[in-house]
């Protein structure tokens, strides 16, 4: 499994995130389902994360929607 890295603004600023192809696809699966963009989806995950890092809470989103 290789990491794919996606770069987005948040909070205003620049950031990257590198996550396995597997969750990105469950993550845009989810975004679209919602009719929001990926960027939309991840600044909701983001402002919900609390002290996690972003590409841990971006996982545990992933891993809670296949549920």
């Amino acid at each position: 499994m290789s990491l794919k890295k996606r770069s987005f603004s948040l909070a205003g600023h620049r950031t990257s995130v590198a996550l396995e192809g597997e969750f990105w696809a469950v993550i845009d699966g989810c975004a679209a389902r919602d009719g929001i963009s990926l960027a939309a989806l991840v600044a909701k995950i983001d402002a919900g994360r609390g002290e996690k890092p972003l590409a841990s809470a971006l996982r545990l989103y992933a891993l809670a929607a296949r549920q």
